[in-house]
């Protein structure tokens, strides 16, 4: 279950840092590449990527529909309220 738990915190914090400074800051792709290889390690220890990231219900949302709300808050990640 820690490989789930990690997966889901990296990409937590990796959508925060793309929300509040862009893909070009440094911290923001250091952040992506540890959610990549936090997602690849659940993979290998046999989650599926549905354990990781839930349906939402919603098939018509795309990537910033499903995270991201207009206030910048992340929806769905307890980190982020």
């Amino acid at each position: 279950m820690h490989h789930l738990r990690r997966a889901r915190t990296a990409h937590c914090l990796a959508v925060r840092a793309l929300a509040q400074r862009g893909l070009a800051h440094p911290a923001a792709s250091a952040l992506l590449a540890a959610a990549a290889l936090a997602a690849t390690a659940a993979w290998e220890a046999g989650h599926r990527v549905t354990d990781i990231h839930p349906p939402t219900g919603n098939s018509t949302a795309g990537p910033a529909d499903s995270h991201a709300s207009p206030g910048g808050s992340v929806i769905g990640c307890r980190a982020h309220g």
